[in-house]
């Protein structure tokens, strides 16, 4: 099992619409099984995938507070293969309260995610956390268990701010959890003009790490997520699905590529 976090101290920069589009590129294209962990009470990748409810202790919540296992929380989405772990504003009261207690065995909470298994009884594929833009305890605890953290930036000011933040917290994290990696800064929302050639030269220069790929800006996007289905199926030959396929498909290339060198 490989634990993804995606995360940005910015919002806008498509952290829960990436998180959706690369479970199901991995459930439904490349035949593995993920479990998706929406840490931001907003809830939109719940909205997205129908599992959202308003009321009640959201199972997120419940994880967090150590009340549930993952097994026991997760929800099916309608792709096989795809489930999910949603939230609404109680994640938000959850993390104040614990944040007033807070002890080195309350950023454990997650740690059911290792060892989540789908309906069959399997070890889940990849565990993808969609990570609110803030470093509260319920994203302390996303990092805690994670092994990649995959940071999307917008070609912005704010965004690179942010995602310079993330990378300084990841450093930190090792200390609690050693296996954490940053995989790359994953560029969205790209359009052929002057002042993305021009970030994406400034990124660069600094050397920032990066991935090959770029997702490219679409109109299909928007609209995808209005009518709640993935890129890939709503609009498959748009900019933004091929951008998204190959994406994953680097990803995946990149730990396949890690595993040959450890054998």
């Amino acid at each position: 099992m490989i634990i993804i976090s995606i995360g940005n101290l910015k919002g806008g920069v498509g952290k829960s619409f990436t998180t959706a589009s690369m479970g199901y590129q991995l459930t439904q294209k490349h035949d593995a099984t993920a479990l998706l962990l929406e840490n931001d009470k907003q809830g939109n990748l719940s909205k997205f995938f129908g599992t959202y409810n308003r009321s009640g202790i959201c199972p997120a919540a419940r994880l967090l507070m150590g009340l549930n296992t993952a097994e026991e929380v997760r929800q099916e989405t309608e792709y096989p293969g795809l489930d999910i772990i949603s939230a609404n504003m109680s994640l938000l009261t959850a993390t104040m309260e614990m944040q007033q207690d807070m002890t080195e065995g309350q950023c454990k909470r997650f740690e059911s995610l290792k060892c989540a298994r789908d309906k069959g009884g399997r070890l889940y594929d990849y565990v993808i956390i969609d990570n609110p833009p803030d470093l509260s305890l319920n994203v302390i605890n996303a990092l805690a268990v994670t092994n990649d953290v995959i940071v999307p930036i917008k070609i912005d000011q704010w965004s690179l701010e942010g995602m310079d933040i993330m990378t300084g917290q990841i450093s930190q994290m090792k200390a609690i959890n050693p296996d954490i990696r940053f995989m790359g800064a994953l560029i969205t929302m790209y359009k052929n003009n002057v002042t993305n050639a021009a970030g994406v030269e400034w990124l660069k220069k600094h050397d920032v790490k990066l991935f090959d790929t770029f997702i490219r800006y679409s109109d299909k996007a928007a609209e995808s997520t209005l009518f709640q289905k993935p890129i890939q199926e709503y609009s498959p030959r748009s900019g933004t699905a091929r951008s998204y396929r190959q994406f994953v498909q680097e990803y995946v290339n990149k730990i396949e590529l890690e595993r040959l060198m450890e054998v």
